[in-house]
């Protein structure tokens, strides 16, 4: 009797432990599959975006294989993903993800990409905060932890322009924190990325702003010299006309005498 009960509980225990690991395989295949159609969505959507802004540019060519351009009607203003205006696209290689940026973030917007919170606009001089989920799997702002100062990060936005950011400040802020919706950029494009950490108690944030290419920089400096000279020269020619008059004024005599001779 004993061991027939015994048997039993092992049964019992057995089929528990058989359901639990079914029930962990389902939940890693839907998880994979979830996680595989949105980025194969993801993809499609960037690559469809990137047709029309190409087609968009061979149409103001007018060459688009004698096709006239009155038979041509793009619209990206039109554009739009999952019912919402597709904003254009990020990549961050350094996590390898590459997702739409939809205009508004709702509760649905952000499970299917990433969304637009506060800010002037994608690629537009002053800040933009972009928000996505953490869902602790790679997909969307997962892995926005791992990025480090000096990681890179591209938008591609709806003229079909594309800018290098840099990353130069990563912290951690309480999800009421709303201080870096607006921030002083000092006349520079930047972006501000967003996400809750592994335990959702806070929040990463992550300041990344326009890379200056070399050509911009050499014309930086070409220019401030150009404006320290002009500086130079009005603060020494200055004091020199006054002293000029001063001493004419002073000194009538030797003028007149001058004029003479």
């Amino acid at each position: 009797m004993l061991e027939k009960k015994y048997s039993n509980i092992l049964t019992v225990v057995l089929v528990i432990s058989i359901i639990i690991i079914l029930a962990i395989i389902g939940k890693i295949a839907f998880d994979f599959f979830r996680n595989k159609k949105i980025n194969d969505d993801a993809e499609e959507a960037i690559a469809n975006f990137d047709k029309n802004i190409e087609d968009a540019d061979k149409s103001k060519d007018g060459n688009v294989e004698g096709i006239e351009n009155s038979d041509i009607k793009i619209d990206l203003s039109k554009f739009t993903y999952g019912g919402y205006n597709m904003m254009g696209y990020i990549e961050i290689p350094a996590i390898k993800i590459k997702y739409p940026v939809l205009e508004t973030v709702t509760t649905h917007s952000i499970e299917i990409a990433v969304a637009i919170r506060a800010g002037v606009g994608l690629n537009k001089v002053g800040n933009t905060v972009i928000v996505g989920h953490n869902y602790r799997n790679g997909v969307f702002f997962s892995d926005l932890g791992k990025l480090k100062i000096g990681d890179k990060i591209y938008i591609t936005d709806r003229s079909g322009t594309k800018i290098k950011y840099d990353i130069y400040n990563i912290f951690s802020a309480i999800p009421e924190d709303a201080s870096f919706n607006e921030r002083d950029t000092q006349g520079k494009r930047e972006i501000t990325l967003s996400t809750c950490d592994d335990n959702a108690a806070m929040r990463t944030i992550i300041y990344a702003r326009e890379e200056i290419k070399e050509e911009q920089k050499d014309d930086q400096q070409t220019n401030q010299i150009s404006s320290n000279t002009t500086q130079n020269n009005i603060n020494n020619n200055v004091p020199n006309n006054a002293n000029i008059t001063t001493n004419t004024i002073q000194n009538p005599t030797n003028t007149q005498i001058n004029q003479q001779q």
